[in-house]
């Protein structure tokens, strides 16, 4: 797998009733022996919210993409929540302030972000997030919601 730098993801995360049955879904593209490549997975859990599956979502699709041997993603996600916490520092800030928000509440879901940024920090990915408007007909941001509502309708 030596050789593989660069990936592209799209994810995407699906709940009913927030909190309620959620699931999550990526696609994952890269290069391997000059061919396109895509691998994607699925999940869920019973009692979610949204932003948790959005996150799931990320953080599986970079959890692959590390195991592929892969340390530069690009994440393409319809959640405000996931790109502005990349690209906007919200991660760092919410570390430095001691996982508090700048309002001074607890960051939720922060055993998936503490996660995330440890595999980042620790391993070295290199992320940049992509903010896509969801339901607008891109083709790879529909694909990934279908499966995310397909897993979370598994737990409905």
């Amino acid at each position: 797998m030596i050789g593989l730098r660069k990936a592209v993801a799209y994810t995407d995360g699906a709940c009913s009733g927030n909190p309620g049955p959620g699931g999550w879904a990526y696609v994952l593209f890269f290069e391997e022996d000059g061919k396109l490549k895509q691998v994607e997975q699925t999940g869920q859990k019973e009692e979610t919210t949204n932003n948790e599956m959005e996150l799931s979502a990320a953080y599986m699709a970079l959890v692959k993409a590390y195991r592929l041997g892969i340390r530069k993603v690009t994440i393409y996600s319809d959640s405000a929540y996931i790109v502005n916490a990349i690209r906007k520092n919200w991660l760092a800030n919410w570390i430095n302030n001691g996982w508090k928000t700048k309002d001074g509440n607890d960051v939720k879901n922060k055993h998936i972000w503490n996660k995330l940024y440890k595999l980042v920090m620790t391993e070295g990915i290199e992320v940049n997030a992509v903010k896509i408007k969801g339901h607008e007909g891109d083709l790879f941001n529909e694909y990934v919601d279908k499966k995310a509502v397909e897993a979370r309708q598994t737990m409905e």
